[in-house]
This record gives structure tokens, sequence and C-alpha cells, in this order.
């Protein structure tokens, strides 16, 4: 009898341990099967944008012996792309400055002021979230063609600049924040002004990074709102612009080179930045 019950833990701690191998070789496997099926249309785009006309297809795009630059050539040469590629950099450099000024701002307000109607200020602010953008694409574009900003970059930007999200995020990070820090400054005799560019701007330096992150890739990569905005050749967006070639014949070829030059600006923010990114979640994670 003795025997059977030193028996039974010794069997269930095998049987706990070879759980735990399991799972510890199922999540590898779920990751690696993610990676690979979202890496796979990537891959097809770049293939495809070195291969030459001949090779539109697979297996004729994997030769790698048949790799041409003349497709990333003839769509640079094109007279339209420099345009297109400014305005999706002014469209989105512009409104991630102006996002992260106005949503730091307010998350600062949000957070740390004290004001009649605050809570109900911002959870009608927040509220927001919950309408689609769709919902408020019609009342928007009415009001963009009352002010006369159609096909401009007024229309473009103002537009996107009032981020509900943003600012809850910043509120939240800057909740984390001492207010020892800010009475001090108050003592001191600091200025609203001085105090918020002098300790909160860079104590919030991470979260700033990270919201950069995503409203740029947000505005890079925005197809519907350029869309409608921008009604002329000239002010059409690099994603919009992709889009109409679609329909002048141009060879899937050039179209795909096309699409592999607009991820690069993505990827160079995103490794410049990815410290920041790291650094905000590593603080998160610290204060949690």
């Amino acid at each position: 009898m003795t025997q059977v019950l030193e028996a039974r833990p010794v069997a269930d701690t095998a049987v706990a341990g070879r759980r735990r191998t399991s799972a510890r070789l199922t999540l590898p496997t779920l990751l690696t099967l993610t990676a690979i099926v979202t890496i796979v249309p990537f891959a097809a785009m770049v293939l495809v944008a070195f291969a030459p006309p001949s090779g539109q297809t697979f297996p004729g795009a994997l030769n790698p012996a048949h790799f041409t630059l003349a497709n990333f050539r003839n769509v640079l040469s094109s007279s339209d792309i420099p345009r297109w590629t400014v305005n999706s950099l002014l469209y989105s450099l512009v409104s991630v400055a102006c996002v992260l000024l106005f949503a730091s701002m307010a998350g600062y307000a949000f957070a740390k002021k004290k004001f009649p109607g605050r809570e109900i200020m911002f959870w009608a602010f927040l509220a927001t979230l919950m309408v689609p953008f769709q919902a408020t694409l019609i009342p928007s574009y009415i009001l963009v063609a009352k002010l006369d900003w159609v096909d401009s970059y007024w229309g473009l930007i103002v537009p996107t600049l009032a981020n509900s999200q943003a600012v809850f995020l910043m509120r939240q990070f800057i909740l984390q924040l001492p207010d020892e820090l800010f009475e001090a400054a108050e003592i001191d005799g600091a200025a609203e002004w001085r105090i918020f560019t002098m300790i909160v701007l860079p104590l919030i330096r991470p979260v700033l990074a990270t919201l950069g992150i995503f409203v740029f890739l947000w505005h890079w990569n925005d197809f519907l709102w350029p869309l409608v905005i921008g009604q002329s050749g000239k002010m059409q967006t690099l994603t919009v612009g992709l889009a109409t070639l679609q329909g002048q014949a141009v060879p899937i070829n050039q179209i795909m080179a096309g699409a592999t030059i607009t991820v690069v600006p993505s990827l160079l923010v995103f490794g410049l930045l990815q410290r920041y990114l790291t650094d905000s979640i590593a603080m998160s994670g610290l204060k949690a």
C-alpha cells in the first residue's frame, strides 16, 4: 500500500513534466507558424518586385539569376511617384508632430490638473472611440468642403489630429508620474509651460516614441481619407497613387516595386524608435 501511495506522486510529477514540455514545444511552434504565414505575402511581394516581366508568377519569380532593378527604376522615374511620396511624408510627419503635441498637452491636463467637468469631458472625448470612422466620414467631408479645404493639405491633415486614443494613452502614462514633482515645480514658481516642457515631456519620451510609431504607421498606410480628400493627382498619397496604377495597365512587377518602396519608411521609423518602444513596455511592467 505504501509503495502505491509513493508511486502516485512520482507518476503525477512525470505527467506534469510532460505537459510542461509539450507546452514549451507547442508555443514556439505556433509562433513560428504565425511568423511564416505573416511573412509569406511580404516575401512574395519583394520577389515579384525584383522579378523580370516574364517572372510575374511563381515559380518564375523565385529564380535569383533573373532578378532585376528595372521595376524600381521604372517606378521611381514616374513623374507622380516623387509627388505622392512627398504627400505621404507630409501627411505622416506633420500628423505625428501635431498629434503628439496635442495629445501630451491634453493628457497632462486630464491627468494632473483639476478643473470643473474634467472627468465628464474626458469620458465624453473617450466615447468617440466607439464611433466608427466610416460614420463620421461624410460629416467630416462636408465640414472640410465648407472650409474650402478639399484637395489641400489642410483638409488632409487637420481632421485627423483629434486622436482620442492618443489622449487616453498619454493620460494613463502621465497619471503614473509622482505628484511631488509638479508640486515642487509650482513651489519654485515654474510656469505651466515650463513644467510641461522641462518635466512632463522628458519623462514621457518612451510613450511619445511608441505613440509616434503607431501614428506614423496609421497615417502612412491610410487610404480612405486621402482617397476622399485628394481629388487631383497632385494631392494623392503614395497608397492611393499606387492603387490607381492598377487601372492604368501598369505591370504587376512595377506595382509590387512601388509597394516595396512604401514599406521602407515604416521599417526605418520602427528601427529607429524600437529602443523607446522597449523602454515603454519595460516601464509599464515595472510600474504594474
